[in-house]
């Protein structure tokens, strides 16, 4: 009997927390959505009563491939290269920019990107982006860190001034779809070489019809980040999202014109590195300085923003940079805050500290 009286206890206790950890999703946070429910009645008002009336017949063949239900927009064939995109995910009329880094472009302004390189610290990304950035470079290209630990950071301190961005690895659905579902308003991707890898690119940053990014949700949607902004996050972000696309190799140059022109694309960026890297030559060189007016002609032509490194922020008609580290800000800093005391430490003359350091 004691067994049994236990065992009922404890049900009762899971019971009791079960039931909590399902309410907390309604309960408070900014409006949280539901927790996820298996059961496919769970959010249904009127379990098994709910009516189909356009659903195939039971058991028949409906012929929906060669005749629409009546009242259909599309009519005759089904043919998705004639197909009318519905009006389901239109923004509002008179909706306005909520993204500070695509309206700061638009209005011809310079931005600017901290790079985030290796930490996973929530409050290093948060200090970063109170620190005056317009956007954080969290760095995935060079960098072994998982969506995870980004994810962590980004929706620590949503509100914070600059807002989640982010290098990819490479022009693929599962990268860049990682990087907007888990929040990012700013993705900037390496190595485009041809105007097939820009448009794949393109693809996976957009929602239809601009592009294919599937909508799967993610914390991108939560009410703690994005999903409370003006006219809503599905049906805004397509004309919030800051696509970037890195001009970083000799094929990349021969193509440059045609993948600054892909629909989609915000900005282009010179590989300051790369392009050294890949055409043998150092910056300052006339063959080096031909590849990087390579890529602003390109950018002059199709009309869209000029990217590179901070240091070229005088350099006509570049507009959108990226800024050192986490390591070299915390450097500089503790640079300026010192100022004259920086680098003034006792030299003894014996032990680990009196050989000179680095």
């Amino acid at each position: 009997m004691r067994r049994m009286f236990f065992l009922a206890i404890a049900a009762a206790i899971f019971a009791a927390a079960a039931f909590g950890f399902q309410n907390r999703g309604t309960q408070g946070g900014r409006g949280q959505q539901p927790t996820p429910n298996a059961d496919p009645y769970a959010n249904n008002a009127a379990p098994g009563a709910t009516q189909f009336p356009l659903a195939a017949p039971a058991g028949k063949d409906s012929n929906a491939f060669n005749v629409a239900p009546p009242g259909a927009v599309n009519q005759g064939a089904f043919d998705p290269l004639k197909w009318k995109y519905g009006n389901a995910f239109d923004a509002p009329a008179g909706s306005k920019i909520w993204n500070p880094v695509k309206l700061k472009m638009m209005q011809g302004g310079k931005v600017t990107g901290g790079t985030l390189f290796n930490s996973t610290d929530p409050a290093i990304y948060c200090a970063m982006a109170n620190a005056g950035y317009d956007f954080i470079w969290t760095e995935m290209q060079h960098d072994t860190r998982d969506w995870g630990a980004v994810g962590r950071m980004w929706r620590t301190c949503p509100d914070a001034k600059a807002v989640p961005g982010v290098r990819v690895a490479y022009t693929d659905e599962r990268e860049i779809q990682h990087a907007l579902d888990a929040g990012a308003l700013v993705v900037v991707v390496p190595t485009v070489d041809t105007l097939e890898e820009a448009i794949e690119a393109r693809n996976w940053a957009y929602f239809p019809p601009l592009g294919r990014r599937s909508q799967g949700g993610g914390q991108a949607f939560d009410a703690s980040m994005w999903g409370n902004v003006p006219g809503g996050y599905r049906n805004t972000i397509n004309d919030n999202v800051v696509l970037i696309l890195m001009i970083e190799t000799l094929e990349g140059l021969k193509n440059a014109d045609a993948i600054a022109k892909v629909p989609g694309v915000t900005a282009v960026f010179a590989a300051s590195g790369d392009l050294g890297n890949f055409s043998g030559y150092r910056q300052t060189t006339p063959d080096y300085e031909r590849a990087i007016n390579i890529v602003h002609d390109a950018a002059i032509k199709a009309g869209v923003r000029l990217c590179g490194p901070v240091a070229w922020r005088d350099r006509p008609d570049f507009t959108c940079f990226q800024a050192g580290s986490e390591v070299a800000a915390i450097t500089r800093g503790v640079a300026a805050e010192l100022g004259p005391l920086a680098n003034t430490q006792a030299k003894p003359e014996v032990g680990p500290f009196a050989q000179p350091r680095r």
